[in-house]
């Protein structure tokens, strides 16, 4: 199994990025697909998740801001990060537990600065 991040960089405050995270070796409809993100020094959070069935949840301090999407047929996760903000700041990962084994990609680097 293998999840392939891309889509991070540099952003002003308010602005807009979307990540994507595209996966082999897995029959990805059939797995919850998450994101999470970690600033050096601090423990890896939960940002977002989707179901199987496309129902989603996120962590509250990106709620309103980012949306989660996945397309079965291309095996992709993304994630539309809205009105981003300095605190946003960190390497985004995307998951999924797979055979109780957490599978992580590479990380994209996602910076909020002017």
């Amino acid at each position: 199994v293998q999840l392939q991040a891309s889509g991070g960089g540099l952003v002003q405050p308010g602005g807009s990025l979307r990540l994507s995270c595209a996966a082999s070796g897995i029959m990805f409809s059939r797995y919850v697909m998450n994101w999470y993100r970690q600033v050096p020094g601090n423990q890896r959070e939960f940002v977002a998740l989707i179901t199987k069935t496309g129902s989603t949840n996120y962590a509250d301090f990106v709620k309103g801001r980012f949306t989660i999407s996945r397309d079965n047929a291309k095996n992709t996760v993304s994630l539309q990060m809205n009105s981003l903000k300095p605190e946003d700041t960190a390497v985004y990962y995307c998951n999924v537990l797979y055979y109780a084994r957490d599978v992580w990609g590479q990380g994209t680097q996602v910076t909020v600065s002017s």
